[in-house]
């Protein structure tokens, strides 16, 4: 009787590992892409006025600044350096937004990796760790 419980539990033990060990090769062949993808994210953003405009890449880096010429009809540096200021902030904004929402998109729903990426609160990460924690106590 003893063997026979020993062979189920050896084969639910074996098919919770290949349950997580395809959802591991599932993730990982996804990172590839999302690697691919966060490479190519490109979020452009326009000034209210229309003359600024700034590309930042998924970590909110600045790839290009364009004004539109008639920024120099002004001739007030402070208001056009605010103005460029203002814009590379909402594209870095932007980026990042965009960035967490396609992170989340590769992850297990629920997981605390995607409510780190939401909040930024480290505490999520280690969420279930401390939850088995306390019910070890």
């Amino acid at each position: 009787m003893a063997d026979s419980v020993d062979r189920d539990a050896n084969r639910a033990l074996r098919a919770r590992f290949d349950e997580v060990y395809g959802q591991y090769q599932r993730l990982r062949s996804g990172l590839d892409e999302l690697q691919a993808r966060l490479a190519e994210l490109r979020v452009t953003e326009r000034s209210a006025d229309g003359q600024v405009t700034a590309t930042v890449g998924a970590r909110g880096e600045l790839i290009s600044v364009e004004l539109h010429p008639g920024v120099y009809h002004d001739r007030d540096a402070r208001a056009l350096s605010r103005k460029i200021t203002t814009t590379v902030q909402r594209a870095g904004a932007a980026a990042v937004a965009a960035t967490q929402e396609l992170v989340a998109g590769y992850l297990p729903a629920g997981s605390g990796s995607v409510e780190f990426l939401r909040t930024g609160d480290f505490g999520s990460l280690l969420g279930r760790a401390d939850t088995a924690m306390r019910r070890g106590r």
